[in-house]
């Protein structure tokens, strides 16, 4: 359980970072993606982010 929560953690966290980038407009990656400068998708990502976070957390303990 502690592995799939780590996995799952670094997973969510990934995510939730190139959710921030694409919603900053910082990582325009893919061009035709509709979150790019979609300022309300770096807030989605920075939900994720720090759900993966929780979730590594959790598996450390």
């Amino acid at each position: 359980m502690r592995r799939f929560l780590l996995v799952a953690g670094l997973f969510a966290t990934a995510l939730g970072l190139l959710w921030i980038g694409q919603g900053t407009g910082k990582v325009p990656w893919p061009r035709s993606s509709f979150m790019v400068n979609q300022l309300q998708w770096a807030g989605y990502g920075a939900a994720m982010a720090g759900f993966g976070l929780v979730l590594i957390w959790q598996s450390n303990r």
